[in-house]
């Protein structure tokens, strides 16, 4: 449903507007449901094709987004998230493609059994329903989240930031036509037009019923409002204050190598680590060596006192420990051996990512079972934490809570589950 509504809109009209589209998405999903996998496949399939024809389109908006963009002052990291090129495009239009080559979720029976009663029991998968998803600044979790709800039988109402519109509204009408290609009603995926914020307090409300569960994807200020205002269940995704940790064991080359790629392959990206925590026993001899290549490569170090009498740079304040940076920064703290590295990351950090670099395979395991993360790495660099490289074909979002979802949320993450039982004649006595 593709609606132009005027930014100074009476809140009515925009209710009901907004409510329009949960009817017009409740219908869609039952409708979605019942197509069955191989449909859902052709119209992912359709949708890549018309993400490709549209990519001048596409280009086009993104260059009103970014202008726009750079008079709001927004960050180089919230600028290289806002940004589509030709590149970004076709890896955009490829993981929609790569979504319609995974299994469908929708039906796979997890367990089965049977009682005493003789009845048969089984747990069968199946969608959630009408998922709303609110995103700030990248136009490329219009994709994502569209063909990830798809691929998994959900309809979805998206709502992304005011500065990624332009761009949003191409990729939205270039996966709705893709659902028309496969004979597939396109209002299972609509994007809310307006840059309004109340369209957000709408999509909390839980639009009288229509909406089944929200997945907010953006800074600490959106998802708080989210969990605190939400009438629905929320799929929290939180900062990423993700840390990587130089144990005693750990290879000088491969540590250089993953430290460097953790903070500054991707720096607006939630994976990025934030953190450099070091063991003080290797700290004299490699911490310069890691120090000067990620100063080389343009990264602004803050260290506490033990890190600052061993190489030269900024005091880090207590500030410093838990701000998500999204920007060629990173703090450093050098730690006493394993377990101060944990007690470190469980008083900092935000339950996302962090690694661990090693050759000592008893301390790797220890990490890897006692940090309480939704992902946890040994001996790789913290920017895997995205559903594309977990095979997943994408990602709504990293969950960092603990109920449904944790971890990179894709299609199976946007299902819920049912109990089927069967039975010939049985009554309770």
């Amino acid at each position: 449903m593709t609606i132009q509504l005027p930014l100074a809109a009476h809140d009515a009209a925009l209710a009901g507007i907004m409510l329009a589209m949960g009817v017009s998405a409740r219908a869609a999903c039952s409708a979605i449901a019942k197509a069955g996998p191989a449909k859902r496949s052709a119209a992912l399939t359709a949708m890549a094709a018309r993400i490709r024809a549209a990519a001048p389109q596409i280009i086009a908006a993104n260059l009103l987004d970014m202008e726009g963009g750079r008079a709001k002052g927004l960050s180089g990291a919230m600028l290289d998230r806002l940004e589509l090129t030709p590149a970004r495009i076709e890896a955009m239009a490829q993981g929609v493609a790569d979504v319609a080559t995974l299994p469908d979720p929708v039906g796979t029976v997890l367990d089965t059994w049977e009682r005493p009663s003789g009845l048969t029991f089984a747990r069968v998968r199946v969608p959630i329903g009408v998922i709303g998803i609110i995103y700030e600044s990248r136009p490329n979790v219009t994709a994502d989240a569209g063909a990830l709800c798809l691929r998994a039988a959900n309809a979805v109402i998206l709502r992304g930031g005011s500065e990624s519109l332009n761009s949003s509204r191409v990729i939205a009408d270039a996966m709705r036509a893709g659902l028309s290609d496969a004979g597939l009603p396109q209002d299972a995926i609509q994007l809310v037009q307006t840059p309004d914020r109340a369209a957000v307090g709408h999509i909390l409300t839980g639009l009288n019923g229509r909406l089944d569960v929200v997945v907010p994807r953006g800074g600490k200020s959106l998802v708080a409002r989210v969990q605190e205002e939400a009438r629905v269940p929320v799929i929290g995704h939180l900062e990423g204050l993700c840390h990587t940790y130089i144990h005693e064991k750990a290879d000088p080359a491969k540590a250089e190598a993953i430290i460097v790629n953790a903070k500054l392959r991707r720096v607006g990206v939630c994976g990025s680590t934030e953190t450099m925590l070091i063991d003080a026993s290797v700290a004299p001899a490699l911490l310069p060596r890691l120090a000067r290549a990620l100063e080389a490569a343009g990264c602004e170090l803050r260290g506490d006192d033990r890190a600052r009498a061993i190489h030269p740079m900024k005091a880090a304040t207590l500030e410093d420990w838990t701000t998500e940076y999204l920007a060629p920064i990173l703090s450093v703290a050098v730690v006493d051996g394993l377990d101060d590295a944990m007690d470190h990351i469980a008083r900092y950090g935000s339950q996302h990512t962090e690694s661990i670099i090693t050759e000592d395979a008893a301390a790797a395991e220890r990490f890897l079972a006692e940090v309480d993360s939704a992902i946890v790495i040994h001996n790789a660099s913290t920017q895997f934490a995205d559903g594309g490289e977990f095979g997943m074909g994408g990602e709504i979002g990293i969950a960092t809570g603990r109920l449904h979802a944790r971890g990179p949320v894709g299609a199976e993450q946007l299902t819920i589950f049912k109990y089927t039982v069967r039975g010939s004649g049985q009554i309770r006595p």
